[in-house]
């Protein structure tokens, strides 16, 4: 069965239209402020997507662009103009940045409450240690455990593989299962018979940017492939990290590119923006 991104993605925009409606009634426009530096043409597009489909959804969309050798200081001060607007409630540094950039200094200037990406330490660290409460979580892997989850993919004691350790999808995706009691291993370029390890996963998910690099012998019978991944070729043909064709046929469920992470990711930045501002401001308004 192959996991329909978009139609799930479409019923989770639909919860956060009905959502921004309430919070509006009272007098509340959830607010997302996109970060963007130079002219990397993929992310011109991913942030023009994201800022329509914020105003679609009936969110205040802000795009603050910046030249591709803009300095440090220029970054920061517009990062604690955000963090002080009470009208922003989400805040998104757009990757890639040019080498100029300190990204890590950046993203712990921005506001714990405002990091919708959830990859300030103080976010991280409360993933990690599976403290209970309200906190942003990066949005790929919450949009992955959404997808697990409304397909009935039992996660306690499963065994879980990972290929690819990046801090957007591989690191916090590990806490997230976890925490949800599942068996997860993490594969990256230095692990030794990667095939033998991804062979024996109940859930395989891969992030990490190597076309087709997952085939059908490593994968078992059986398994839940979820594939993050998203190359464009020299044909301009769009293909994942997983050989769809020869995983297809073996997997019980496996996600399709285009069409299955991608638009789950945008569609839980939009969630998780309107849920910042509830967390935020409702609950300032109930007071």
């Amino acid at each position: 069965m192959i996991i329909d991104g978009k139609k799930l993605a479409q019923k989770l925009n639909e919860q956060s239209r009905r959502q921004a409606l309430q919070l509006k009634a009272r007098g509340i426009v959830p607010g997302i402020s996109v970060i963007l530096v130079g002219d990397d043409p993929a992310s011109q597009i991913y942030t023009r997507n994201k800022d329509r489909l914020a105003k679609k959804l009936g969110l205040h969309s802000e795009l603050c662009r910046f030249p591709g050798d803009v300095d440090q200081e220029t970054v920061l001060r517009k990062i604690r103009q955000l963090n002080a607007d009470d009208q922003v409630d989400a805040i998104l540094l757009q990757e890639p940045l040019p080498k100029q950039l300190n990204e890590e200094a950046l993203i712990v200037a921005i506001d714990p409450a405002k990091d919708v990406d959830g990859l300030h330490p103080l976010n991280l660290g409360r993933l990690f240690s599976g403290q209970a409460g309200n906190y942003p979580v990066a949005c790929t892997p919450k949009g992955i455990m959404t997808m697990l989850d409304c397909y009935d993919v039992h996660l306690s004691g499963a065994n879980v593989v990972i290929v690819g350790r990046s801090k957007l999808v591989g690191k916090p995706l590990l806490a997230l299962l976890n925490n949800r009691n599942a068996t997860v291993t993490l594969v990256g370029r230095q692990t030794k018979n990667a095939s033998a390890i991804t062979s024996q996963a109940d859930v395989l998910i891969v992030a990490t940017g190597v076309p087709g690099l997952i085939h059908g012998l490593d994968v078992m019978p059986g398994a839940v492939v979820i594939d993050v991944g998203i190359n464009r070729l020299a044909s301009g043909r769009l293909v994942g990290d997983v050989d769809f064709n020869e995983v297809a046929s073996k997997a019980r469920l496996i996600t399709p590119v285009p069409g299955g992470v991608g638009p789950m990711t945008i569609a839980s930045l939009m969630s998780q923006s309107i849920e910042l501002a509830r967390w935020r401001r409702l609950a300032r308004y109930l007071l």
